[in-house]
């Protein structure tokens, strides 16, 4: 049960960090949770796991990763384009 709530925290994550970044409304459902999961992790190695917490990822380092993600990736994407 627990995979389920680090899909929804995820999705939710990578949907805010595509929000923020103006990029959202080009990912998709799996992106999102993609770009949240491994925003979070990215995030948690970069900025330590601090602040509060669901699904076991830290909210806050886990947005920062999952926004330093999606610009990257969307600034790799739009080169190769």
């Amino acid at each position: 049960m627990h995979w389920l709530w680090v899909i929804i925290v995820g999705a939710i994550i990578g949907a805010i960090a595509g929000a923020i970044t103006k990029k959202g409304e080009a990912m998709g459902c799996a992106s999102n949770i993609i770009a949240g999961i491994v925003g979070s992790a990215l995030g948690e190695a970069l900025l330590g796991s601090w602040g509060p917490q669901l699904a076991g990822m830290a909210i806050i380092p886990s947005l920062i990763g999952a926004v330093i993600l999606v610009v990257v990736v969307s600034w790799i994407v739009q080169k190769l384009n």
